[in-house]
């Protein structure tokens, strides 16, 4: 039979694919609005798992927090490339799902992924995660979801959609929150203080420090002397309190903290698509075979 530029339409509407993969369907299914419906949920699974395995390391963080600012969530999202990334669609999903997260409070990836993607709806995050692959022609993931409640104010800062950070401040106001969290985003610190820094690290650069002392020809007293030394300095770079604060280096985090009465329980860092290995590609064959549909 026929299809009708009305019936195509409405197969967008609900689909939200192309003009062209809806007339097909619904050629295909003689204009069963519904078989099509189906029969293009099939087609989409199949190629969403095609594409599952295409590494994404490209994406975006989103902070979504609650209106007193003692809960948040912070969302990475991964795709493809950098050009997705800045797309309306794909950043309106990541701001879908670090709601959602928010209002259910679960830094469950899993579970978050079943849930309907907003009230009402029948679809759920994945199935919506699946049509946007289908849109796109990209890898989609929701890679990581934190939750957190805060013990006296929380406070974030995000740098450029590509690093993020969650402070919770037992003491301090949202300004200096935020201050903290941008420091983290520019220093890195691995801990709050140096005494929670894992053991098998702190006995890791003990190691590399101590072979770099004896390779130097010092006597052995004086080596141990300068092993002690680069563990003190190695200590508080790496610990947020014993870093120079970004916005006045003459003072350390710590002293800026004590300052304002304040202290930080906890912090949270994400960085779009660390330890993530990424695939090495000619950009004109990616292009070529997007262009053929590939």
């Amino acid at each position: 039979m026929a299809v009708t530029a009305a019936q195509v339409k409405e197969l967008r509407e609900q689909t939200g694919a192309g003009m062209m993969e809806c007339k097909k369907a619904l050629t295909e299914t003689d204009g069963n609005l519904q078989e099509a419906v189906d029969l293009m949920r099939k087609k989409g699974q199949a190629k969403a798992d095609k594409k599952a395995s295409r590494t994404a390391a490209e994406g975006m963080v989103i902070v979504s927090m609650s209106d007193d600012a003692k809960q948040a969530v912070m969302v990475e999202v991964n795709c493809e490339t950098d050009f997705v990334a800045r797309e309306a669609q794909f950043i309106e999903f990541v701001q879908q799902v670090a709601d959602l997260a928010l209002a259910h409070k679960t830094g469950d990836v899993a579970a978050l992924m079943a849930m309907p993607v907003k009230a009402g709806a029948d679809k759920t995050v994945e199935e919506r995660r699946k049509e946007l692959v289908l849109k796109i022609g990209e890898n989609l993931q929701v890679r990581r979801v934190v939750y957190k409640q805060g013990e006296g104010v929380m406070g974030a800062y995000i740098h450029g959609g590509r690093i993020g950070v969650l402070v919770d401040m037992s003491a301090g106001d949202a300004d200096l929150a935020r201050d903290i969290a941008m420091h983290i985003v520019a220093s890195q610190p691995l801990v709050v203080r140096a005494e929670e820094l894992a053991d098998d690290v702190l006995a890791k650069e003990r190691e590399i420090f101590t072979a770099q002392a004896l390779e130097s020809g010092k006597p052995a007293e004086i080596a141990e002397k300068m092993v002690v030394g680069r563990i003190k300095k190695f200590l508080a770079e790496v610990s947020l309190y014993g870093q120079p604060f970004v916005k006045d280096p003459s003072q350390t985090v710590e002293q800026r903290l004590k300052e304002a009465n304040a202290n930080v329980a906890s912090f949270v860092r994400f960085a779009v698509g660390e330890g993530i290995e990424k695939e090495v590609s000619n950009f004109a064959e990616e292009v070529r075979a997007q262009v053929q549909g590939q």
